[in-house]
């Protein structure tokens, strides 16, 4: 077979069915879980100016080298969306609704990164974002729904890891005792890790290179760098986290991959992935962001989880399987066609699934298609039921295969609801 001259960039793919139905179907768990929550669906564009995705920190990978990013041809300099949380914040600030808002989303976003098992450079994320509320029993919402939505997929083997970065006084006094110990031991440090260090220490933390391991370890914890605020604020976390039954472990590297995170940060990790790749998703509390892009100073958190990972994820506990795309009725007619039309129509308006064969096939290969479909009965159309106004039903699955019956025309939408209920 010729390769074909054009096919998906590299880190695209298409998405074809089953896996695309599978695809609709975790989006429509979330917004079931979240809507139940009182969050409201927002649909973002793609392309935003560029300034909204640099405010989330110019020390990040997301920024300095994965972003697409281009001049249109108004002469605005844009980027298609990397992350949802800049772009919802933007929203809030040009709409300016009521708070606390409380939005969902669903959507691709695009990195210019290494394409690997479970990366790729347009990747889906469904997330949630709560904007107005410096509650801490919101944080704890927001990781529960998180937690509530992987159960719901059947997922059994996730770890829910939290810290606190603090208040940004905390979180500035954190980063220069990293920085100090990090140039103490640069010699240690990977030279990926070296490299970060010179831009921002916090980001060392999210190295999983061996090298750097030992020195990780031996960091010091933003806990001793809390203030009273900040310590009660986090134990307030914890205790929401405890009330609710909803296991966790303290991870002070915790750090996430954006520069916006101050007090809670969270990570839901997969017990089946490679270590090095094993989050699902994750977010926090970015109470600077919207004053950032030009709002009033507005607390928020929130959360994007990855598609990709997390069906990866459900592959290897072996659940959450695409679901059925068979029809009920596969409609077969040898009379010419026009009768398999009007009957393709009526059974789908009666909400039942159907499917036909076209350019008057032989019945032989009608019902190879029939067979193909899926579908648990066939409808077969000759000369001699349209003559007689009648069809023949006939079983294609179970201890009644084959055993056909001839029914009237006009009662035939009927006695499919029957057999199929």
């Amino acid at each position: 077979m010729a390769v074909p001259e054009f096919q998906t960039s590299p880190g695209m793919r298409d998405i074809l069915a089953p896996e695309s139905a599978r695809w609709r179907a975790f989006v429509d768990v979330f917004a079931r879980i979240v809507e139940a929550a009182g969050y409201r669906q927002l649909m973002s564009p793609l392309l935003e100016d560029l300034g909204v995705f640099q405010r989330i920190g110019e020390a990040t990978d997301v920024v300095t080298k994965e972003m697409y990013d281009f001049v249109d041809k108004g002469g605005r300099h844009i980027a298609l969306r990397p992350e949802l949380t800049a772009s919802i914040c933007r929203a809030f600030v040009q709409h300016r609704p009521p708070t606390p808002w409380k939005v969902w989303s669903a959507g691709s976003q695009f990195r210019y990164e290494r394409p690997q098992r479970g990366r790729y450079r347009q990747f889906d994320q469904v997330d949630i974002e709560v904007l107005g509320s410096d509650d801490p029993y919101v944080d704890v919402e927001v990781i529960a729904l998180g937690w509530e939505f992987y159960r719901a997929l059947g997922l059994r083997q996730v770890t829910l890891l939290v810290n606190s970065l603090g208040e940004p006084e905390d979180r500035a006094r954190y980063v220069e005792a990293l920085r100090v110990y990090f140039e103490a031991n640069v010699d240690a440090l990977s030279p990926e890790s070296a490299v970060t260090l010179q831009k921002n220490a916090l980001r060392v933390l999210d190295s999983k290179r061996a090298q750097d391991a030992a020195l990780i370890a031996a960091a010091p914890h933003i806990a001793e760098f809390y203030s009273a605020e900040a310590g009660a604020f986090f134990e307030a976390v914890q205790s929401g986290l405890r009330a609710l039954e909803i296991p966790f472990r303290v991870d002070a590297s915790l750090v996430r991959g954006l520069d916006y995170y101050r007090h809670t940060t969270f990570e839901f990790q997969g017990g089946t992935l490679d270590s090095a790749q094993n989050a699902l998703g994750g977010g926090g509390r970015y109470d600077g962001l919207v004053e950032s892009l030009g709002g009033p100073p507005t607390p928020g958190v929130g959360f994007a989880l990855g598609l990709d990972r997390t069906l990866i994820a459900c592959d290897d506990e072996g659940v959450f399987a695409p679901p059925s795309l068979n029809v009920d009725v596969f409609v077969v007619d040898t009379t010419g066609g026009l009768e398999a039309l009007r009957i393709t129509a009526d059974v789908r308006a009666a909400g039942m699934r159907v499917d036909r064969a076209y350019e008057q096939r032989s019945m032989k290969g009608q019902m190879k298609a029939a067979d193909r479909s899926g579908a648990k009965f066939a409808v077969i159309i000759g000369t001699d039921e349209l003559d007689k106004a009648a069809v023949v039903v006939r079983p294609l699955r179970g201890e009644r295969a084959n055993d056909q019956s001839t029914i009237p025309r006009v009662d035939l939408i009927s006695y499919l609801q029957k057999v199929l209920s």
